[in-house]
């Protein structure tokens, strides 16, 4: 007569074999996920950064003097960029100057501000008014990838838009 375990006395070297499998299998696609885990890290890190950074200069740029004409030395610090590339000037030459790399702390990141007058056709978003400018920052990176460093050329940007009214 048998007992209550049915005679069985362990597990075959098969069902050993099988499990041992699952479990390499189970632990080889979680030492490649670490890599992709760190990279979304990374990537976080870089985008907080470069609005961080954004931020900033944009806080700059919104303190800066834009008055009515007055006899005042220098009453427009603010400026307009005379094309898409072109850093703004205002009254007393260039305002806020391309930054490349912002600074020896972040190295890694570019630094633009650009100032449309909103008062020139075609204006600023369908807004014609000359007592109105409309202020770009753009910070922009080299982002990772998961396997390192994204390829020269290859860039990702934090960009902020505001309006900026005559003072």
């Amino acid at each position: 007569m048998r007992g209550i375990s049915g005679g069985q006395r362990g597990m075959t070297i098969v069902e050993i074999m099988v499990a041992v499998a699952i479990i390499g299998v189970g632990l080889v696609a979680l030492a490649s996920a670490i890599p992709l885990g760190a990279y979304g890290v990374q990537e976080g890190h870089q985008l907080s950064t470069a609005v961080f950074l954004a931020n900033q200069r944009m806080e700059q740029v919104r303190n800066a003097p834009w008055l009515a004409p007055e006899p005042a030395a220098c009453p427009d610090q603010l400026g307009v960029s005379a094309s898409a590339t072109a850093v703004p000037t205002g009254s007393c030459g260039v305002t806020f100057l391309d930054e490349s790399p912002v600074s020896a702390l972040y190295a890694g990141f570019r630094r633009t501000v650009r100032v449309t007058d909103c008062g020139l056709a075609p204006g600023c978003g369908g807004v014609l008014d000359a007592a109105l400018r409309q202020v770009v920052v753009t910070v922009s990176y080299r982002p990772m990838t998961g396997t390192g460093t994204a390829p020269s050329g290859r860039t990702k940007a934090a960009l902020l838009t505001s309006y900026i009214a005559r003072r």
